[in-house]
């Protein structure tokens, strides 16, 4: 399910960090010890055996992160972004697998196309990726893909992501079809007659500005509808990028009926409000738009409650020309992987609304187990799958800095407090800063 350059793994001593895995009920200042790429060891004053020596004094050593809702653009549209550049990024942003979206040019609807990503990530990805195949054929919502073979190729799971399974007689199908292939299904809730050409959130500040409104119960509709679909089934579902707070009490509510049903939420949605698109910025043109400020506080207790298991950044990169229009001429999307932690570290861990253990297994054991991943986890045996973060640090987010191809990103030009030092993801080190 997970592809990657092979290469030689790194032999490590990372002394004196605050080593922080929440999973695993570990912290404590320590050492860890990485042999061939596994952790071999934690303790104090570690014999180094010839190995490199970091110096994590003041810095906190974590599980990496895992991203579960990533756009490469890959078949299709490589200037805006590559498997090269796309891992790359994810690297620099702390994380040690992430998930690629299938809506792509072919889409990833056939095991030849899903076949020759994972040839393709083989040799250019810098980090372990996945790949989720289409839910129907073309994203059409027409035709069901030939699941069982897209899983059988390695498909990580199923999505329509940018679009809705619109039929209801279709999404069931699509869910009797987990029995078969045991992969999770991914949705994108979206009720079409109701978002219409919505370009932002409907309420007050729409109104105010003149643009059209996309209701938040064109969301929370469909979460519904796909929520009671999959309790009649008996099957699992995932949630993709939820930003209305009815959407997680129905999740909530759900889940406590014993529904197998997760959710994700991203930075931008657990950051902002609608407020902010007064600025006409177009990087903040998002689909599923930002919402009010009771939305964005229901997303935030829905992922410290643990309703919403995962943070996800829904990078999607865009050219430069396609954003560098009015607002409401832009494409929807924003950028994430290299901005993720430091974004919900500044505006969510230092103001005291989510607890640091949280946001760190949010990110990383949470979507992992999501799609039955291994989680990565701080413990002898294990891969060495590590982030070491500087929470200490302050950095201006520019455009010069990103791996990246494109640079659509809300948080141009902020300082954000805490940075990712370095990144190692199946054993070898990917970044460093």
């Amino acid at each position: 399910m997970l592809f990657g350059k092979n290469g030689r793994k790194d032999d490590l001593v990372v002394r004196r960090a605050r080593v922080l895995d929440p999973t695993e009920g570990l912290d404590t200042v320590c050492d860890v010890r990485v042999d061939g790429g596994t952790i071999a060891e934690l303790g104090t004053s570690l014999d180094a055996n010839g190995h490199r020596v970091i110096d994590g004094a003041g810095l906190v050593l974590a599980p990496a992160f895992v991203d579960p809702h990533v756009h490469l653009r890959v078949p299709g549209r490589e200037d805006e972004e590559t498997l090269a550049s796309g891992t790359a990024a994810a690297a620099a942003g702390g994380y040690c697998v992430i998930l690629a979206m299938p809506n792509t040019d072919p889409v990833v609807d056939s095991a030849a196309v899903l076949g020759s990503l994972i040839e393709d990530a083989q040799s250019q990805a810098e980090i372990p990726v996945g790949f989720l195949a289409a839910i129907t054929r073309g994203q059409e919502g027409a035709e069901l893909t030939e699941m069982a073979e897209l899983a059988d190729q390695g498909a990580a799971g199923f999505t329509d992501d940018g679009r809705p399974v619109v039929a209801p007689g279709l999404m069931r199908r699509a869910l009797q079809y987990h029995g078969i292939t045991g992969r999770r299904l991914a949705l994108h809730c979206e009720e079409p007659t109701l978002s219409g050409s919505g370009q932002m959130h409907e309420g007050t500040v729409s109104a105010e500005l003149g643009f059209t409104g996309y209701p938040s119960v064109a969301e929370s509709l469909m979460v519904e509808r796909d929520l009671s679909l999959a309790a009649y089934e008996g099957q699992p579902l995932h949630l993709l990028h939820l930003s209305a707070r009815e959407s997680v009490a129905a999740l909530r509510s759900a889940q406590a009926e014993g529904v197998v049903a997760t959710g994700e939420v991203t930075p931008h949605h657990l950051c902002l409000t609608d407020e902010a698109v007064r600025t006409l910025d177009p990087n903040l043109k998002m689909n599923p738009p930002l919402r009010s400020e009771q939305d964005r506080a229901a997303l935030v207790e829905g992922l410290r409650d643990g309703t919403i298991g995962a943070v996800a950044t829904d990078h999607a990169p865009h050219a430069r020309h396609e954003k560098e229009v009015p607002f409401e001429a832009a494409p929807f999307g924003v950028t994430g992987l290299e901005t993720a932690f430091s974004a919900l570290y500044t505006n969510l861990v230092e103001p005291g609304q989510l607890p640091l253990e949280t946001l760190l297994e949010r990110m990383s054991a949470g979507p992992a187990r999501i799609y039955g991943l291994e989680p990565p986890r701080i413990a002898v045996g294990a891969p060495a799958n590590l982030v070491l973060l500087d929470t200490a640090a302050t950095w201006r987010v520019d455009e010069g800095g990103f791996r990246s191809r494109s640079a659509n990103s809300w948080l141009l030009g902020q300082t954000l407090e805490g940075r990712v030092r370095m990144t190692v993801a199946a054993g070898k080190v990917v970044y460093e800063a």
